[in-house]
């Protein structure tokens, strides 16, 4: 691997961290992690094979461990149902990005993640189930629940219901 070919993953590394933690210092944090364990066990890469499906498998376990860890340190769990008057952005066309950013948090771990990797990072259906470790008909289905959850959540924040099925487009399997 040469370091021409890591830089030029960085950038969508940083979009897919920002979506996976809606926190931009969170997502910095995220890249640099993925990126020193890419550097660390680079021999775990097999050449000729998707780099960027790699350090996205790579970002992927490290988000789960540390969102594990944030739990067993936490010793609870919040439920964002309660936190949802919260997670509502104020009415407003300059706010739709906020809501969408809001309702995607709102969204389960498994299903933003799924949908964020096929709808932002444009990976196939496989691409997805070999990033996340599950089978192409669980990431079908979670994709299926995410849009149709992401919907409801849109379509409940004022002034975002037109713009749902503009920021979902529909993916067919490659």
């Amino acid at each position: 691997m040469q370091s021409g070919e890591l830089e030029a993953q960085i950038p969508q590394l940083r979009r897919y961290a920002r979506s996976l933690t809606g926190d931009a210092w969170a997502a910095d944090d995220l890249v640099q992690d993925t990126l020193e364990r890419a550097c660390d066990r680079w021999q775990l890469w097999k050449a000729g094979s998707d780099l960027r499906a790699w350090l996205f498998t790579v970002m992927h376990n490290l988000f789960v461990d540390s969102a594990r860890r944030a739990l067993r340190q936490a010793g609870q769990r919040v439920d964002l149902e309660d936190a949802a008057p919260e997670l509502v952005a104020p009415a407003g066309a300059t706010e739709q990005v906020l809501d969408l950013q809001r309702c995607l948090q709102r969204l389960p771990e498994e299903q933003r993640e799924v949908l964020l990797l096929v709808t932002l990072q444009d990976l196939s259906y496989e691409e997805v189930a070999r990033v996340t470790g599950t089978p192409v008909g669980t990431v079908m289905s979670r994709l299926s629940r995410a849009r149709s959850r992401l919907r409801e959540l849109m379509e409940g924040a004022p002034a975002a219901s037109a713009a749902a099925p503009a920021v979902l487009p529909f993916k067919r399997m490659k």
